[in-house]
């Protein structure tokens, strides 16, 4: 069955075939995948009321337009989905069947730590690696994903432990799943003196979401109002009961400030993963994992921490990270020390990369540089693809000029810079989920890791933008390039400061809402003819203040006779007054409305400004 023709060329109709297309896809692939012309799908997006062009990246809403006008079922795949059928294209399976029986080894769990800010995860991680974090976060908040290994002592046997360090903040909570994703096992970490907090049961979410099991960790035992049995009782209400209380989750007592119980907390994670887990990996094939941080160092460039899930990564191998590719130069660990290779549970920071990946990206290691380069190129494509999509604002034609006329659409244009991507894109993803209302919105124009170049500042003066600079700084030139052309160059190490700003200047260009404030009412006690005024009204203030020059009502019997009149004349006897306060009189003159009687009401009011919520 044929659908109708557009400029005379017929089109295919659908009857309920499945379109497959990723996000971002043009209208020309849309056209390939139903062997029709570009052209005139072209023409029937104008019949529907959408301006695209054939080579241009749409949204996904507007791709589902056209597949429903053609008859045809779309399904958009997901980027795991697409990832995979791209790998499958070079021959390379990722996260596939790791071996035989034989060839698996144990390896260590994986932990992310978790919890409310403030109770004690930072300082956590500081007693369990013996070096000060806190002292180089800004506002005590961890900024950024690191990985360390420590090893303890259970039953006589040396067993290595690897962490996740995730932020803090609530702003990070996208950091946070992510890692959770890449975890093992979560600790769960609550004040002893506070409880169960609000980000608590934020991050026991996430980990449940990833089915990871959970060690909870009762911090600040040393405090004064510390009760860790009230903790086990709130956290048995979200399904996590104790050991003790019958329960298959273990609690631990402990004291991060003092060093109390810390390798009774390890004990407790090496228990956990060997009754709830079977952590094995085959450390014979090519290495395959996840970037946890990646930023970029002026001298050695592009640095990724990679945390390898199975396989051995060593130096030289060829590797894609997300859309980078290179080859690993050099592996560090944590304390700096170089390494030859790297096992199943090891995180490394890796040099040789030509740019740098976004935390959350999974690596592998290929063959040779050149497939390499092939897949990170399709996968730079398919993102940049996604990405105008994304941006594009959707207008019909009928709205389009109205639109443009009264100025409805307002925008406030970023660019984001900070010193690691995993701050990047937490920080992006945050100001993304601001809501203040459909007349103005957000857009980030560019993100990425680095020192504000002049490039930056030029794309802030075409297009309006305001440049955000998270623990980085503008260069010489570009400083000066931005204090010439007047760009608004914003800095912070905050990432919650960064985010209140934005939402400030966001409802800033929200046009102003006004509300009605009463001001005070006055009873007419008696009426004064007279030739020069018109009627003037002798009135006793009731309550509040009648002030000169301010909107009034007039109620008779309760009802509204008058609206929108103003309080032209005001005096106490024969003096001019601005103002008069509950229990004085006053003479009040209405402009030219004179249509008052005795026991009449004035109440009058201003209309201001209301903060928006």
């Amino acid at each position: 069955m044929q659908a109708p023709s557009v400029g005379g060329v017929m089109l295919p109709r659908g009857n309920g075939q499945t379109v497959r297309l990723s996000s971002g896809a043009s209208l020309m692939d849309f056209a390939e995948k139903i062997n029709a012309n570009p052209a005139a799908l072209v023409s029937v997006m104008f019949n529907l009321g959408e301006m695209v062009t054939a080579t241009q990246s749409v949204s996904d809403a507007t791709l589902q337009l056209l597949a429903d006008e053609m008859g045809f079922q779309l399904e958009i795949v997901s980027r795991d989905d697409e990832d995979r059928e791209l790998l499958e294209s070079f021959d390379i399976d990722f996260g596939a069947n790791e071996g035989d029986e034989d060839q698996l080894a144990p390896r260590p769990p994986v932990v992310t730590v978790m919890g409310h800010v403030d109770h004690g995860k930072t300082r956590l991680l500081d007693a369990i690696r013996k070096s000060n974090v806190v002292a180089g976060e800004a506002g005590g908040i961890t900024q950024h994903i690191g990985a360390y290994q420590v090893v303890t002592e259970v039953n006589g046997e040396q067993r290595p432990i690897t962490f996740l360090d995730t932020p803090g903040h609530e702003a990070f909570s996208a950091m946070r799943a992510r890692g959770a994703k890449s975890t093992d096992i979560a600790i769960l970490v609550v004040a002893a003196n506070d409880g169960v907090m609000p980000q608590t049961v934020e991050a026991l979410n996430h980990a449940k979401a990833a089915g990871v099991p959970i060690v909870v960790a009762v911090n600040k035992i040393d405090v004064e109002g510390a009760d860790p049995t009230k903790v086990r009782g709130q956290l048995t209400e979200f399904g996590l009961v104790a050991e003790e209380y019958g329960g298959d989750t273990m609690f631990v007592d402990i004291s991060a400030r003092q060093g109390l119980n810390i390798e009774q907390l390890l004990e407790a994670v090496v228990l956990t993963a060997d009754a709830s887990l079977d952590l094995r990996a085959n450390p014979e094939q090519d290495a395959q994992g996840i970037a946890i941080e990646a930023h970029l160092d002026k001298g050695r460039g592009a640095m990724a921490t990679v945390l390898v899930q199975r396989g051995t990564l060593r130096v030289g191998d060829s590797i894609v990270v997300g859309d980078a590719y290179g080859r690993v130069r050099a592996m560090l660990d944590e304390n700096g020390n170089s390494l030859a290779e790297a096992g199943p549970s090891r995180p490394v920071l890796l040099l040789g990369l030509t740019s740098v990946p976004r935390a959350g990206d999974s690596f592998i290691v290929v063959d040779e540089d050149r497939t390499a380069r092939q897949i990170a190129e399709k996968r730079s494509a398919r993102d940049r693809n996604a990405a105008f999509a994304q941006r594009r604002v959707r207008v019909s034609l009928e709205d389009l000029d109205k639109a443009i006329a009264a100025g409805s659409i307002e925008q406030l244009n970023l660019i984001i810079k900070g010193d690691v991507s995993g701050s990047v894109e937490a920080l992006e993803d945050a100001l993304v989920k601001l809501d203040v209302g459909e007349e103005v919105e957000l857009r980030v124009l560019h993100r990425g890791v680095g020192a504000i170049t002049e490039s930056d500042v030029d794309l802030a003066m075409g297009s309006d933008a305001i440049i955000i600079g998270f623990n980085v700084r503008a260069e010489g030139r570009a400083r000066a390039a931005a204090d010439k052309e007047g760009v608004d160059v914003r800095y912070y190490s905050v990432i919650y400061q960064a985010i209140e700003e934005i939402e400030n200047a966001l409802k800033g260009k929200l046009k102003p809402e006004y509300e009605e404030v009463r001001l005070g009412a006055a009873e007419i006690r008696e009426v004064f003819r007279s030739s020069k005024f018109g009627n003037i009204a002798g009135v006793l203030v009731r309550d509040g203040i009648i002030r000169r020059n301010t909107k009034a009502r007039l109620l008779r019997d309760g009802k509204v006779v008058a609206e929108s009149l103003t309080i032209e004349g005001l005096r106490r006897f024969k003096d001019d007054a601005t103002e008069v306060r509950e229990g004085f009189e006053a003479g009040v003159t209405l402009g030219s409305f004179n249509d008052i009687k005795v026991d009449d009401i004035i109440e009058t009011y201003e209309m201001r400004e209301k903060p928006r919520a």
